[in-house]
């Protein structure tokens, strides 16, 4: 159904798709490979001091902060950057979240068993869908079937994988004959974001691991550039950035004291809390007391304050959520950990993005981006159609390339 629908969509929208002009084809345009480093934090190349990072960026072009959508957590976060919509789009509200309506609830990666939690069209399907090989390596959900299909080549998601090994396969698969050669190929790297958890985002640990990181980004953009026949753009970004949390101003979590009548999901930053049975009653004398029992520490957020972040109200929104502002994190007696994200309103949230290759500027800053509006970008870059409507116009981006659009692509309402 997911496959006849998205034909349907095709047909639909071709008429007033965004794309390319008639002249401008896939095949001839430079492959390009997005890599996400999980959690680092859109000043760690100056604050680590990450000398290939910092090259490339002198090389091609650099945002001094890219914007991440609400909540600021992994996987809501890249499922926007590879979709180009809001979380409320795209189904992924959260890392862990509910659905009132199935009565279910969500965990990360649990997409690739049922394929239903994610909606969208992300940039390795737009690709295939449009006869161009892509590639993902590790991408959050990219091993769930959108629109009935994976990319050409991916690979499901193991906490065990060796990172040099992405690197590796990464220019094995853009040695590929030209007709086997995936056009795009997003990867992703998580040691940044587990080491500033655990260390926090100033520790030498988290230094160690972004330098890592760093040496394996500058090696593969060495072999990029000594090893292929073939032109490459590289994008490199992050889904959000990293804030010190102070253990010992933590609010447990069973403070709350919330009854069996709701499910509380998440600590740290952000709890969401559903209510079992509806009761309208009951749901206002919790929020009430919450409220009362916050005394600064915590907000109740309100419907109001969740559209500004870009939130519609549907089945997977929790009844209530409670969010702190850093260093403040609701804790849990086994979870100890100096570095989180997830916040509002803090400036550390913000994440990475750089960009150099034959698409292009070189040696330009832009001050803020917005990680939504990447996947029209891309899509631009690669020839690609966008058959449906985003949640961006691309318009913090296209500064950033050789080439701009002649017409912007449609975006939908919240």
């Amino acid at each position: 159904m997911r496959a006849v629908f998205s034909m349907m969509l095709i047909l639909f929208c071709s008429g007033a798709a965004y794309g390319q002009s008639a002249t401008q084809n896939p095949a001839t345009m430079p492959a390009t490979v997005i890599i996400s480093i999980d959690g680092f934090r859109h000043d760690y190349i100056e604050h680590f001091d990450t000398p290939a990072l910092a090259k490339l960026s002198r090389q091609g072009v650099r945002a001094l902060r890219m914007k991440t959508v609400y909540p600021s957590k992994t996987f809501p976060n890249h499922i926007s950057i590879a979709t180009g919509l809001l979380p409320s789009h795209h189904g992924i509200v959260g890392n862990r979240f509910c659905d009132k309506q199935r009565q279910q609830c969500y965990a990360m990666g649990k997409g690739q068993a049922d394929t239903s939690w994610v909606s969208g069209t992300p940039l390795w399907n737009l690709a295939e869908l449009q006869g161009v090989k892509a590639a993902t390596y590790y991408w959050p959900e990219s091993d769930a079937r959108f629109n009935g299909r994976t990319a050409s080549y991916f690979y499901p998601y193991s906490s065990h994988g060796k990172q040099s090994h992405r690197v590796e396969q990464i220019i094995q698969w853009l040695k590929l004959p030209k007709q086997q050669r995936p056009k795009l190929i997003m990867s992703y790297f998580s040691e940044v974001d587990s080491l500033g958890h655990k260390y926090g985002p100033n520790a030498p640990q988290t230094k160690a691991g972004a330098l890592g990181i760093d040496r394996l980004i500058g090696e593969l953009w060495r072999r990029i550039n000594t090893e292929l026949d073939t032109k490459v753009n590289l994008i490199v970004v992050s889904d959000h950035g990293m804030s010190e949390v102070n253990p010992d101003a933590g609010i447990p979590l069973a403070s709350l004291n919330i009854d069996d009548g709701f499910k509380v999901i998440n600590s740290g930053t952000r709890v969401a809390i559903y209510q079992h049975q509806a009761s309208t009653r009951a749901l206002q004398a919790l929020r009430e007391r919450l409220h009362k029992q916050a005394a600064d520490q915590y907000q109740v957020m309100s419907k109001e304050q969740l559209a500004q972040y870009g939130v519609t109200m549907g089945p997977r929104q929790a009844d209530i959520v409670l969010q702190t502002r850093p260093p403040v994190v609701f804790t849990q007696p086994d979870h100890h950990y100096l570095g989180t994200h997830g916040f509002i309103d803090d400036d550390n949230m913000d994440a990475m993005f750089l960009a150099v290759g034959p698409s292009f500027h070189q040696g330009k800053t832009l001050p803020q981006v917005r990680n939504l509006d990447i996947y029209p970008m891309v899509a631009h870059i690669l020839g690609l159609e966008i058959l449906t409507p985003i949640d961006s116009d691309g318009a913090t981006l296209w500064p950033a390339l050789l080439s701009s659009p002649k017409r912007e692509p449609d975006t939908r309402s919240n």
